[in-house]
């Protein structure tokens, strides 16, 4: 495939781009990450992806604590080679410092959340969660669509602190009730979805 005329793809320096490169490079889409110094573009998104971060961004601020915040769609730097983009995090309050903030740093994350896409399967089963937790994430969650309505499963994980692991620790289908990072309880039905 050729570029349209005038149109120049960038070209990765030797040893791969850095988070700085992910935050200077001109001309760059929306929502690029960077995994292991190679720039990772999202192609167009589904409904269902759109409409479930919806569901959880509003369940998730129903009840956070004024220590945290609920924050979508943001650069979370693990390190310098990885500038990953999680559908939502929950980070601590103090780390929101300026509208105009285009990153969280690592330790600022209490919990990540993927909403997996046909493009992004791979990277949301398996490099990210990887990443997250070998980077001290405390929590993840892992959301999919099932059955023939389409409704959302929400797998979450708990940050193994010895193994740098994370481990299930439920599989979430009608409802999300949870007390970790904080008292959540959120209705993921078919039902919740078609209501917004």
């Amino acid at each position: 495939m050729t570029a349209e005329p005038g149109c120049r793809w960038p070209v990765p320096p030797r040893d791969g781009y850095t988070v700085d490169d992910l935050f200077t490079l001109p001309g760059l889409p929306p929502h690029t990450e960077l995994i292991d110094g190679s720039l990772v573009f999202a192609s167009p998104q589904r409904y269902f992806h759109s409409i479930v971060i919806d569901l959880l961004v509003t369940g998730l601020r129903r009840t956070v604590p004024e220590t945290m915040k609920i924050v979508r769609e943001m650069t979370v730097v693990l390190d310098r080679r990885n500038g990953p983009e999680p559908d939502i995090c929950v980070v601590r309050a103090e780390a929101v410092t300026s509208r105009e903030q285009t990153r969280f740093a690592v330790a600022d994350v209490l919990l990540a959340v993927e909403v997996v896409s046909p493009d992004s399967e791979a990277r949301d089963h398996d490099t990210k969660p990887h990443k997250y937790a070998a980077a001290g994430i405390p929590h993840f969650w892992l959301v999919e669509m099932s059955g023939s309505d389409h409704h959302p499963v929400v797998r979450t994980y708990e940050l193994d602190p010895l193994t740098k692991t994370y481990a299930l620790t439920g599989t979430h289908r009608g409802r999300l009730k949870l007390d970790v990072p904080y008292d959540i309880d959120i209705d993921i039905t078919a039902e919740a979805l078609d209501a917004l």
